[in-house]
């Protein structure tokens, strides 16, 4: 018998079980976005009878390349450009400043270093919707840019923590060793640290893409001309229009997730890694 017993194998499908129906519950809206993006529009909000399609077709995403609102003066590639763009900006310049400051917190002995680091925690309890309006005010002159859209997210307290976090786990033994080499700060966290580091890399990218990606509020104070509108400033645009075509309304949502999860599946292991270690570590 085994040594957990009949009540701890019957507890684990228990177990099991109720995961299997929470992962459908989360599954199964995202299976009708798919579905539903396919379907003419007549046929979209058919309930749950929207599981089994029965016409398919490809019109609503010929429909969302071809023109999106009256109010667009470009396509669909314009806007995806724009939102590529913004979040490339935010992720590469966000990996260098917030690793550079995670490292500066961890590894070099500085006056005021825990005072800093105390302000880092406390600015990750700060909401953005408590700052945005100041922000707003502050580059009023600087609206309707792509710079603005990216530029006040670069530095972001929560991925210098979590760079923090990771670099703390490094052994000193081997910047020691690399300053016995003669290599100073510099050359010591770009040519030994950042290659030790892909999982923290990794994580940070996906989850600042992700939260830049679906930024909405921001946007919607800076952005009025639609030369210069993301993705989802532009999709909130398009469903207000009468009547809403939600064949391309769903077809819009499967292109906006998209990118999302080929950032995740591109650097899925090393997002793991990252989680998985900061736990351990923490």
């Amino acid at each position: 018998m085994s040594p957990q017993g009949p009540y701890g194998r019957l507890r684990r499908a228990g177990g099991y079980l109720a995961l299997s129906v929470l992962a459908v519950l989360f599954v199964l809206p995202a299976i009708y976005l798919i579905i539903g993006s396919f379907k003419p529009p007549d046929e979209v909000l058919d309930g749950l009878s929207g599981f089994v399609p029965t016409h398919l077709t490809l019109r609503n995403y010929q429909g969302v390349f071809e023109s999106l609102s009256s109010e667009s003066t470009g396509y669909f590639w314009q806007f995806m450009a724009v939102s590529l763009t913004v979040a490339a900006v935010v992720v590469v310049g966000g990996l260098l400043v917030n690793s550079m400051a995670g490292y500066a917190l961890s590894r070099l002995r500085w006056r005021g270093r825990d005072g800093v680091f105390t302000i880092v925690l406390l600015l990750m309890l700060v909401p953005f919707e408590s700052v945005a309006v100041p922000l707003f005010y502050m580059f009023n002159d600087h609206r309707n840019t792509l710079h603005i859209l990216a530029l006040p997210f670069i530095a972001n307290a929560f991925s210098v923590y979590q760079f923090h976090a990771f670099f703390s786990g490094i052994p000193r033994s081997i910047e020691e060793a690399a300053r016995i080499d003669g290599a100073g700060p510099w050359r010591t966290l770009f040519w030994i640290v950042v290659p030790m580091s892909a999982p923290v890399f990794a994580s940070v990218a996906v989850l600042t893409f992700l939260i830049q990606w679906g930024s909405f509020l921001w946007p919607v104070l800076m952005i009025s001309d639609p030369a210069v509108r993301p993705l989802p400033l532009e999709m909130s645009v398009f469903q207000s229009q009468e009547p809403p075509d939600w064949g391309r309304i769903l077809a819009f949502g499967v292109l906006l997730v998209a990118p999302v999860l080929v950032m995740f599946a591109v650097f899925q292991r090393w997002f793991v890694q990252g989680v998985a270690s900061a736990a351990v570590r923490e």
